[in-house]
């Protein structure tokens, strides 16, 4: 660690539970970002501050105006172009010492294997269930965990997936493939402004905190918010054994 680092992550190194050690597992850690809207972006921007070493963001759309009520990272200069290139802009203004790989695709199951098991820390910022059910298999496929949320009206909901726990449950334990769900986009539906930097700001804590072993995570537990009256509302959340990702005899996935 040189001495800029000394001085840019000095609040982090002052406590107890991260310190120099939980630092340098931050500097040494590759996190993948899957979406780069309105999660994505204080995700991106927290982690980047906080100094993780690698960022990968996945997301095949461009800036629009409509996003910039919400989505933090981009701005209006940027409008137009990929949400991803916005974001390691973003990031590099920040602190030009993380290093950022933009991938301007749709994550699907191919790329998602091969990224995640690059990655340390998996955090799903997108906004559709497809692909959070790819995400979340090629999680439990690797062992690695993932901090999944979402974000909708004044309603917001993160936990923590991890695989390697043996009393984890994965995202398909909690909403199975086979249910139907309506699926909800801030298009149609709307969304609270400062709900994603809510949650957002939730699901970097919970990566940071995974990275550095500092508190406990939310493994087991989804928080959900209620943005009307401001409370929160914890659902301890078991998993599964007829999973068919992560139980007993899991179904095999299709690509």
């Amino acid at each position: 660690m040189t001495d800029d680092d000394l001085l840019r992550y000095s609040r982090h190194i002052l406590l107890n539970e991260i310190g120099m050690e939980g630092q340098e597992r931050i500097l040494a850690a590759r996190v993948l970002i899957i979406g780069a809207g309105g999660l994505g972006s204080p995700v991106a921007l927290y982690l980047g501050s906080a100094g993780v070493g690698h960022i990968t963001v996945v997301d095949d759309d461009t800036v629009d105006m409509t996003n910039l009520q919400r989505q933090v990272a981009h701005t209006m200069d940027r409008v137009g172009s990929p949400k991803v290139r916005s974001i390691q802009a973003a990031i590099a203004q920040l602190n030009p010492g993380v290093e950022v790989t933009a991938i301007q695709q749709r994550a699907e199951a191919v790329l998602l294997s091969q990224l995640v098991a690059q990655a340390d820390v998996v955090v799903d910022c997108c906004d559709n269930f497809a692909t959070r059910h790819a995400i979340n298999a090629a999680c439990v496929a690797q062992q690695k965990p993932l901090v999944s949320g979402a974000a909708i009206r004044f309603d917001g909901q993160v936990s923590v997936y991890d695989a390697r726990d043996a009393l984890s449950p994965c995202y398909a334990c909690v909403f199975p493939p086979a249910a139907t769900f309506e699926e909800t986009r801030c298009a149609t539906m709307g969304v609270f402004a400062p709900l994603v930097g809510i949650i957002g700001s939730l699901q970097a804590a919970e990566a940071l905190k995974l990275i550095t072993g500092a508190g406990r995570p939310l493994t087991g537990r989804l928080l959900m918010l209620d943005g009307r009256a401001m409370e929160f509302t914890e659902v301890r959340i078991s998993r599964h054994p007829a999973c068919p990702v992560c139980g007993t005899a899991p179904a095999p996935q299709t690509a």
